[in-house]
């Protein structure tokens, strides 16, 4: 079974994120950039499911610039077997819907029998690209699932619901996004992060995947930011001490500001 995990590396949870004002693109210079958590999780389903069955072949898919092989090379250490690199200047500011249609097409490319992706990074906070790209490999998709069991011929996952839980089934090939109450994603061992180094590492373009760069396809579907306001600065919070009238004074904060 080849099983293909969408990675994207976004600017680090742990660090200040901005948008550069002059191109209204997130700031991916400044600060660190790093692998997104729940793509780490979809490649930890993967991963178990290859310690327990032999023959698995795990390939992890990322799209972005340069830096984006430091994001590969961390999935590899983790126990990928192998990597894909999508990277062509022409794909520079493009949207979740022309990120799944490259996706897909590269998908197509490598051939697999579960694609297995985040439900959401935590940059764009779309929560969509997995849902398109099975649109476009018109497959079924299992989305936000909490857990998943991966069988020779199917998949199947249990998903929250407003009212308990709902269990999900699909036959392969499928595409299924996971939630942060998925597996948690195991450290890279010393021994997979000096075996990471010799995996191969694919480098395709958009003519690589038989899409042309000068056709409408890759000028549309291009994120354009008009505009870009600051967070304003956090003030102070108000401090309650409690002379006797503590709780009224609480209430009457929370009524002004329409919290209760």
């Amino acid at each position: 079974m080849r099983i293909v995990v969408l990675v994207k590396q976004v600017p680090d949870t742990d660090q200040e994120r901005r948008l550069d004002p002059a191109s209204g693109a997130i700031d991916r210079a400044t600060g660190g950039n790093v692998a997104d958590e729940i793509n780490e999780r979809a490649l930890e389903v993967a991963l178990r499911h290859k310690d327990l069955h032999r023959g698995t072949e795990v390939v992890v898919l990322s799209m972005g610039p340069d830096s984006v092989t430091k994001a590969l090379r961390k999935a590899l250490s983790m126990g990928a077997d192998s990597a894909v690199h999508i990277l062509d200047d022409a794909l520079a500011g493009a949207d979740v819907g022309r990120t799944a249609a490259v996706l897909a097409a590269a998908v197509r490319k490598t051939g697999f029998d579960l694609l297995i992706g985040g439900n959401e990074s935590t940059d764009g906070r779309g929560g969509v690209v997995p849902a398109m790209v099975a649109e476009h490999l018109g497959l079924p998709h299992l989305s936000f699932l909490n857990s998943v069991e991966i069988a020779e011929h199917g998949v199947t996952g249990v998903r929250g619901t407003e009212g308990g839980t709902m269990g999900v089934s699909a036959p392969l090939p499928a595409v299924l996004s996971v939630t942060e109450r998925s597996a948690e994603a195991r450290f890279p061992n010393f021994k997979g992060i000096m075996t990471a180094k010799r995996k191969p590492l694919d480098v395709l373009s958009l003519a690589d995947l038989g899409l042309d760069p000068d056709t409408d396809f890759t000028r549309l579907g291009r994120s354009v930011v008009l505009a870009t306001t600051a967070s304003p600065v956090r003030t102070a919070g108000k401090k309650i001490v409690d002379d006797g009238n503590a709780g009224a004074e609480l209430a009457e904060f929370l009524a002004a500001g329409r919290l209760i």
